[in-house]
C-alpha cells in the first residue's frame, strides 16, 4: 500500500514562522509535521487532544473549529486545515460497515467537534442531514461508482452542505447575531448551499453564479428559492465569481457584515467530505486485512479530492488517488513538470462545475506534501512532487472523451453517467490502462451529480432520457428571481453594502 500524505515516523508539532513577516504564530505544524502520521495510533485517545486550525498562509494563530467555520477564510486569505488528525485502526473501521450512513458520519465526525458541539447533539444532526440513500453501483469486476447524487439538490455538495449548515445553525443560535455566507458556484454548490441553508434564522446566503456555464436546472434550483437566499449572476466565469468572494473577506470596508463562506474554502466543507468515502471503503473492503482502495476523484475546485485525502490522513488504506480534471488541466501539468500556471480564462467544458482555471484547495493539497501555494496561486515554497507522485494520479480527459464515456459506460454496462462522473469514470480507465497492478484492485469513481440534471447532453449521447428525482421534479414551473452584476469587484462590494450594513 502506497503511504499517503504526511506520513513519516517522527512529527515535529512545534510552531512555525508566520510567512510574509517575522512573527511566530505558535502551534502551526512544520514541514514535517504536515508530511507526519498521526501522533498517537486510535481517534479516542485524540478526543482529549484539541484540534485547531491553521492558516495555509501562517500569517495567523491558529483557531478552534468554531471560528474556522465562521471565518471560512484566514484572516490572511489563507485556508484553515487542522493540526491534527484523528486516526482510525482496522479494529475501529470494522463495525462501521453495519452502520448507516449517519451512523458513520458521527463516529467519523465526532473527534472534530469535540468542544463545540456534544455527542447527542451531533448524532442528531447527523440523523437529521443525512436521511437519503447513498448507493454503491457495481459497474465491472471490482469497479464502483459511489453516486453521492440522491439527496435532495441531487448533488455531492449536500453532504458537506446539510451538515455545515446544520454546525452554523447551532453556533449563531447560542452566539447570537446576524451571518451572512457568501457563496461562488461553478454549478451545484450554489443549489446545495441555498437549499441547506434556506429559512436558517439570522443567516443570509448571497450565491454568485456565471450565468453562461450552468445547466437550466442548475441554475434553477438555485434562483427559485427566494427568503434568505440572493443569487446573483456575474458576467464572467466561476474563477471570477470566487475572487469576488475571496476578495470580499479581506475587504477592510466590509468588517461591519459578518461574512463567512460555504465554498470548499470552508474547512466545514471538507471534513464532511471525508465520510463518504470510509463509508464506500468499510462496504466494499476486506477491512480486517486493510485491503487497499483507488479513488478516482472528478476535480475541479478540489475539495472533494482533498476529503479523500483526509480520509486517507485518518487512515484509510487507500493505494492511489486519481484526479480526473476536465480540460482545465493545470494540476496534471503541474504534477507532471512541477511548474505551475493557472489557466485564465478557464476553459468552458460540458462538465462545468469542474470548469476552474485555479483550484482553491490545490493551497491546501500543497500544505499537506510540506509546501506553501499562496491565496494568488502562486508557489511560494514546492510540496514534495516525489511523494505527491506516487500518491496521486493526474489525467485530463476531453469533452469528447467524456461523452464517449457517457455512451460506452451505458452501452456495455447499463450505467448512467452525467458528465462530471463521466470525468471521473474515463480517469479511472485511463489509470488502469497505463497501472497494470492496479486492475484487480478494488476501485471507486464518484458519481457527483444527477444525469437528470444535464438531459439535453445524456438524450443526445445515449438516446435516453433520465427520469427525473423528487428533487428535481416541478423546477420549470417555479419563478426565478436572480440580479445581476459585472467582474469589477466594487459594485459588488457596494450591493454589499447596502444589503447588509448596519
Amino acid at each position: 500500500m502506497t503511504k499517503g500524505p504526511w506520513e513519516s515516523e517522527s512529527p515535529d508539532t512545534g510552531a512555525a514562522c508566520v510567512r510574509g513577516g517575522g512573527a511566530i504564530a505558535t502551534a502551526a505544524p512544520s514541514r514535517e509535521a504536515r508530511l507526519a502520521k498521526p501522533i498517537v495510533p486510535t481517534y479516542m485517545n485524540r478526543m482529549s487532544e484539541t484540534t485547531r486550525y491553521y492558516s495555509t498562509n501562517r500569517g495567523v494563530p491558529p483557531v478552534p473549529l468554531a471560528e474556522a467555520l465562521l471565518q471560512g477564510q484566514a484572516g490572511d486569505r489563507g485556508l484553515f486545515m487542522p493540526d491534527r488528525f484523528p486516526s482510525f485502526s482496522p479494529s475501529e473501521l470494522r463495525p462501521l460497515a453495519d452502520k448507516t450512513y449517519a451512523e458513520v458520519a458521527y463516529a467519523i465526525l465526532r473527534p472534530y467537534t469535540q468542544g463545540m458541539l456534544e455527542n447527542r447533539v451531533l448524532r442528531e444532526l447527523c440523523e437529521d442531514a443525512y436521511d437519503y440513500a447513498v448507493p454503491i453501483e457495481h459497474v465491472t469486476g471490482r469497479q464502483h461508482l459511489l453516486r453521492l447524487d440522491q439527496g435532495p439538490t441531487a448533488s455531492f455538495k449536500d453532504f458537506a452542505a446539510r451538515m455545515m449548515a446544520r454546525w452554523m445553525g447551532v453556533l449563531i443560535r447560542e452566539r447570537g447575531g446576524d451571518l451572512v455566507i457568501l457563496t461562488a458556484t461553478s454549478g451545484d454548490t450554489g443549489s446545495a448551499v441555498a437549499h441547506a441553508y434556506a429559512g436558517v434564522p439570522n443567516v443570509r446566503v448571497v450565491v454568485l453564479f456565471p450565468p453562461a456555464e450552468v445547466s437550466d436546472r442548475q441554475r434553477k434550483q438555485m434562483t427559485t428559492i427566494g427568503g434568505n437566499v440572493t443569487t446573483i449572476a456575474v458576467d464572467g466565469k466561476f474563477d471570477d465569481c470566487q475572487a469576488m468572494v475571496k476578495r470580499a473577506f479581506a475587504d477592510p470596508a466590509l468588517k461591519g457584515i459578518h461574512l463567512t463562506s460555504a465554498n470548499s474554502i470552508n474547512i466545514g466543507r471538507l471534513l464532511p467530505q471525508s465520510v463518504y468515502y470510509v463509508y464506500a471503503y468499510v462496504n466494499l473492503a476486506d477491512v480486517t486485512v486493510g485491503e487497499p482502495l483507488t479513488i478516482c476523484v472528478p476535480s475541479g475546485n478540489f475539495g472533494d479530492m482533498m476529503g479523500a485525502v483526509i480520509g486517507w490522513r485518518m487512515g484509510l488504506p487507500i493505494a492511489r488517488v486519481v484526479v480526473a480534471t476536465n480540460a482545465n488541466d493545470e494540476f496534471p501539468v503541474f504534477l507532471r513538470t512541477g511548474r505551475y500556471e493557472k489557466i485564465v480564462p478557464s476553459r468552458v467544458c460540458i462538465s462545468n462545475a469542474m470548469n476552474v482555471g485555479h483550484p482553491s484547495n490545490l493551497a491546501r493539497l500543497v500544505d499537506a506534501y510540506g509546501g506553501w501555494m499562496d491565496e494568488t496561486g502562486t508557489l511560494r515554497e514546492p510540496p514534495d512532487l516525489d511523494r505527491m507522485r506516487r500518491d496521486l494520479y493526474a489525467v485530463s480527459i476531453s469533452d469528447d472523451e467524456t461523452r464517449a464515456t457517457i455512451k460506452a459506460t451505458y452501452e456495455q454496462h447499463g450505467a448512467l453517467l452525467e458528465p462530471h462522473g463521466a470525468v471521473g469514470w474515463a480517469g479511472l480507465q485511463r489509470y488502469l490502462g497505463e497501472t497494470p497492478e492496479a486492475r484487480e484492485q478494488l476501485a471507486i469513481s464518484v458519481e457527483t451529480a444527477h444525469p437528470a440534471k444535464f438531459p439535453e447532453e445524456i438524450e443526445a449521447t445515449t438516446g435516453v432520457t433520465p427520469a427525473v428525482p423528487p428533487s428535481l421534479a416541478g423546477l420549470e414551473q417555479k419563478p426565478e428571481s436572480y440580479e445581476h452584476l459585472s467582474t469589477a469587484y466594487e459594485p459588488f462590494r457596494d450591493w454589499l453594502l447596502a444589503r447588509f450594513a448596519k
